[in-house]
């Protein structure tokens, strides 16, 4: 009998010391844990993967085809109003005139018949003059205006007062001037340019923090040190929207002031061709101009991005 139990005890412990009798299930539960685990890591890659192209899908749809619904409707817009006026031109007309247009858009047969480029070039060399002198003016004028209170007392009626004139207004006073077309358009577009960089720069400089001229007042840095290492980085990007603000304005005046003026350009362009009663050239060019003044607000915007910097939250 007491073998009997001898070998009852020693079958129950007939397994390696320190392996516990319940060490199978374990290790057979921690097998099928192996097995699953890949699959449930390969099915969330998968589930990962499929919302990662829904959410590509996602954006790519909402920057396609948004716009080309709305170029749709405009053109459905268009063809109605174009059945209901005998002499409204349909899509079609005109898009068959654009394509004989740019076909040749550099042709000089004459001073007063040049083709729509030579137009646009003539036009964007009046904005570039007139942008460009305020921008000389208008900007350091700005930072005078921001950086002295006396010179922000001065100027401050002057500039509520003229800021809101059209920019119309002071072509008459260009040509008494002047007593030239061109140089009164250009009059005009500095005139009008002038004030949002003016305004910008100067509550860019209003907005620089304290400290930074506390610290440049213990350093003693002189007043060149204070506006390049100081002023000019903190309201770069106000001066920026301001010049942004301003080619989009000048844009805009100068195809109204070639109207008035004539000469070589956009506006000019536009008037001659409704003298000629040729409509469809003249919704060509409020395309151009309006892809033209596109480009040009585009291009300032990509230039204050790259200058402006944002904080990021950790």
């Amino acid at each position: 009998m007491m073998s009997a139990v001898a070998e009852s005890i020693m079958g129950d412990n007939a397994k390696p010391a320190g392996v516990p009798a319940a060490s199978e299930p374990l290790r057979a539960a921690a097998a099928n844990e192996a097995q699953v685990a890949p699959a449930a890591s390969a099915a969330g890659s998968v589930k990962t993967r499929s919302l990662r192209k829904k959410i590509i899908a996602g954006g790519l749809f909402m920057r396609v085809v948004p716009p080309l619904l709305g170029v749709a409707l405009l053109v459905l817009v268009w063809q109605i109003i174009a059945l209901k006026t005998a002499s409204f031109p349909t899509p079609w007309v005109t898009l068959k005139e654009a394509g004989v247009m740019f076909s040749d858009p550099f042709y000089r047969n004459s001073p007063n018949d040049q083709g729509i480029g030579w137009n646009v070039l003539a036009s964007l060399q009046r904005v570039g003059m007139g942008f460009g002198l305020a921008a000389l003016v208008g900007i350091p004028l700005g930072f005078a205006i921001g950086r002295v209170e006396f010179l922000s007392r001065m100027f401050g009626p002057i500039i509520s007062l003229l800021r809101p004139v059209s920019p119309l207004a002071w072509l008459p006073i260009g040509l008494l001037v002047f007593k030239s077309a061109n140089p009164a358009a250009i009059w005009s577009i500095f005139i009008c340019s002038i004030w949002p960089m003016i305004i910008n720069t100067a509550v860019g400089v209003q907005r620089v923090p304290q400290d930074y001229m506390n610290v440049a007042r213990v350093l003693n840095l002189s007043e060149w040190k204070v506006l390049t290492k100081i002023l000019f980085p903190s309201v770069l990007p106000y001066m920026l929207t301001g010049v942004r603000l301003s080619i989009g304005t000048a844009w805009l005046v100068i195809v109204a002031a070639e109207m008035l003026t004539g000469g070589v350009g956009i506006g000019f362009w536009v008037w001659d061709e409704w003298n000629n009663l040729n409509v469809p050239h003249i919704i060509i060019a409020i395309v151009v101009i309006g892809v033209v003044g596109l480009v040009l607000e585009q291009l300032l915007v990509a230039l204050a991005k790259a200058f402006t910097y944002e904080q990021v939250n950790n």
